[in-house]
């Protein structure tokens, strides 16, 4: 018997005993922006992340860290570009043809953040950032929020606010 055979009446009765999660639609939601850097998937919080640029780009200045990989000009501001990959520990890219620069802001600071590729921007439901593992690196800990699912990824969300201060920190 296919469902063009059911009545509506016999539809419904199927459904009144299937079990359906229930959504809670007055949670609260994050804005997410996804990203990877060598394959592993990281997050920064929406209201942190100003902007998206194509690789655009960016002038070295002799004398900065490493962390640093030199300045950018958005439509005449000058921002500075902050190597994301230094910070968490990864080695240089092998090519910046699909890059993205992430324009972010926290930490009294707002910077360019260079990253390989952007996969998503989303809201999520708060519930679901799961605590970070005991597994993370342990220079990594401080600027772990969480940890998401998404599209078949544990997902990272990073502290941007965490990560610049960190950062001004250094260089004072």
């Amino acid at each position: 018997m296919s469902v063009a055979d059911l009545s509506l009446d016999q539809i419904l009765e199927a459904r009144r005993g299937e079990t359906r999660a229930i959504v809670n639609v007055d949670e609260p939601q994050l804005k997410l922006v996804v990203f990877t850097l060598d394959g592993d998937w990281f997050a920064f919080a929406g209201d942190k992340v100003r902007e998206v640029l194509p690789n655009s780009p960016v002038f070295y200045l002799p004398g900065c860290p490493q962390s640093l990989e030199g300045v950018i000009n958005v439509r005449g501001d000058i921002d500075s570009v902050v190597n994301l990959r230094a910070v968490l520990g990864y080695g240089p890219m092998a090519s910046l043809d699909h890059s993205r620069i992430l324009l972010c802001q926290g930490g009294g600071m707002r910077s360019g953040v260079r990253v390989d590729g952007v996969e998503e921007v989303m809201d999520i439901a708060q519930s679901r950032i799961m605590a970070p593992p005991h597994t993370i690196p342990e220079h990594r800990k401080p600027i772990v929020l969480g940890i998401i699912e998404f599209a078949g990824h544990l997902v990272t969300l990073l502290d941007v606010e965490r990560i610049f201060a960190d950062y001004r920190g250094n260089l004072e």
